[in-house]
């Protein structure tokens, strides 16, 4: 039996002429919306860019830069700091070094090291001044600023507090000979002149500048007593 319906569209067949047809159905192919670029961007992604919440789905990118040296962290310089103990330790012109890089390029890591071992020398001595020679350091070196400023120079109290620690290293220089010749107290008062001057004309000859003019004495006898003072504190005068 075989019904053929009249709109041509079907064609229904017995189930006996059912078993001999065969075929294949293609189907076409179907894709999936997920989303832009591999799925990189779905569908929530796209509900949540489009009511500004985009930002809870990014993913901060790893760092590719390799880490810095801890001295470049700190803003250490060995060099720099080699550089300007030479300049104070050797402070006549005629030797050839840029004396006013100490003062122009003040740093805080090489005049506190400079501090630091004159505290350790002063151990030797007095256990307790260590804290007042970084104190001194500290509030004399403010003293020094707001001094030169009245008097019309142009410092920053970074460049003093710079030019004032690495001018210790006089006093460093002569503490080991101090030790030697100790018996000596002639001697030994010489040596101790002449640290005490060492030192404040390598601090002067840098802070002290031509815009002082005629005040210049007054700016280097508060310098000259400060290292005196730092001496008395190491040799417990």
């Amino acid at each position: 039996m075989q019904f053929s319906p009249t709109n041509g569209d079907f064609t229904f067949v017995s189930s006996t002429e059912a078993e001999e047809l065969s075929g294949t159905i293609s189907a076409p192919d179907i894709k999936l919306n997920v989303g832009s670029e591999g799925g990189k961007d779905p569908y929530a992604t796209t509900f949540l860019r489009q009511r500004g919440y985009g930002w809870l789905l990014e993913v901060e990118e790893d760092d590719s830069e390799e880490s810095k040296p801890l001295l470049e962290e700190l803003d250490i310089d060995p060099k720099d700091i080699y550089y300007k103990i030479r300049c104070v330790l050797m402070p006549m012109p005629s030797l050839g070094y840029n004396r006013q890089v100490v003062r122009d390029n003040p740093d805080f890591w090489g005049p506190l090291a400079v501090v630091l071992l004159f505290s350790m020398i002063s151990i030797y001595g007095q256990f307790r001044v260590v804290s007042w020679i970084i104190t001194i350091w500290i509030f004399g070196s403010l003293t020094i600023f707001l001094l030169a400023r009245v008097l019309g120079g142009e410092v920053s109290f970074g460049q003093v507090l710079g030019v004032i620690g690495y001018s210790l290293l006089p006093l460093i220089v002569i503490a080991p000979v101090l030790l030697v010749i100790g018996g000596f107290e002639v001697v030994s008062t010489l040596i101790k002149l002449f640290g005490v001057f060492w030192a404040a004309y390598s601090a002067a000859s840098l802070l002290v500048g031509d815009e002082f003019k005629t005040k210049k004495p007054l700016l280097i006898y508060p310098i000259l007593l400060l290292y005196i003072y730092f001496l008395s504190l190491y040799t417990g005068v």
